[in-house]
């Protein structure tokens, strides 16, 4: 019994540092980023097959692989910046900054999660979908992470390229090829990461100075970040609603687009014209946005169809 007892303890004790050896490596993938680029290239999916998911096969290898190809661009990310991570509140906790996964583990794995699902996504697929997945992982970590992120302000739009790139994998997946509704769906999404980032950027605009990243509100200040918000949401609410005049959704979109549009833009300039430094509660509602925006794009689609 005494026997029995030590070999179970042994295999707890082997067990339990792989575990949290296995969730600290989980937590450098940045799972929410992960969790929203599939809901995207989902609704990519959906709208260019009309609302029919038959090709199961396409779509399912594109999100596994699409999953896997952004969770290692997240953490080239978070090898990158771990250095700027260790000057900033929100980000000195995270694995890589604070010591606790080595970089020299983390790379390899990186490495092999950002460049080998592409490829199988090239033969699995098609070469298109693979095509438009590197160019969002080059976005990201190269051009985004690498170069404009600590050079410059328009850091923000440069990644919101790559950002706005999942719906059209989705897409492609699909078609095997990117036309007009690829690149409207790819508009939206663009514009719709601006307030969202700048949002997210004025709460932690002094960790950001900290740690000499030259974000908009750092360079330009509180106010003009608060008036490209209230821009930024304005240009969002036509962008929004031209799946409707191209004729790819019916009138259930148009209203519901144009309600959520405005809501948004009502809530930018009540915070334009307050004195509040920053408002995380229009941050969480540009989340709410995109969510409901683009499941009220496959739902109009789908009742488009039925009907």
């Amino acid at each position: 019994m005494q026997t029995h007892n030590t070999k179970a303890l042994g295999v707890t004790q082997i067990a339990s540092p792989s575990l949290h050896t296995a969730k600290v490596l989980y937590s450098t993938t940045k799972p929410n980023i992960v969790a929203l680029t599939l809901v995207a290239a989902l609704t990519g999916s959906y709208v260019a097959s009309g609302g029919v998911l038959s090709d199961w096969s396409a779509i399912g290898w594109t999100l596994f692989c699409l999953a896997f190809a952004t969770a290692g661009a997240c953490m080239l990310n978070n090898l990158y910046d771990r250095d700027i991570d260790r000057k900033m509140k929100r980000t000195q906790s995270r694995a890589i900054a604070n010591g606790e996964m080595s970089a020299h583990i983390v790379l390899p794995i990186a490495l092999s999660l950002s460049t080998f699902p592409i490829a199988l996504m090239a033969y699995l697929v098609n070469p298109m979908t693979a095509f438009v997945t590197a160019g969002a992982v080059i976005g990201y970590v190269v051009i985004y992470t690498m170069i404009a992120k600590r050079r410059t302000p328009w850091a923000n739009q440069l990644g919101g390229i790559a950002g706005a790139l999942p719906p059209v994998v989705g897409y492609a997946a699909v078609t095997g090829q990117v036309d007009t509704v690829a690149f409207l769906m790819f508009l939206i999404m663009a514009v719709w990461q601006q307030p969202h980032a700048l949002s997210l950027a004025l709460k932690y605009k002094d960790d950001y100075a900290r740690a000499g990243v030259p974000v908009i509100p750092v360079v330009h200040g509180v106010d003009a970040t608060k008036v490209r918000i209230a821009l930024y949401s304005l240009l969002l609410l036509p962008v929004s609603t031209l799946p409707y005049f191209f004729g790819l959704t019916g009138g259930w979109y148009f209203v519901i687009s144009v309600i959520l549009g405005s809501v948004f833009v009502i809530k930018s300039f009540q915070f334009l014209n307050s004195s509040r430094q920053y408002d995380m509660r229009l941050f969480l509602l540009s989340l709410v946005h995109f969510v409901a925006l683009f499941s009220c794009l496959m739902a109009d689609i789908q009742f488009e169809r039925i009907i």
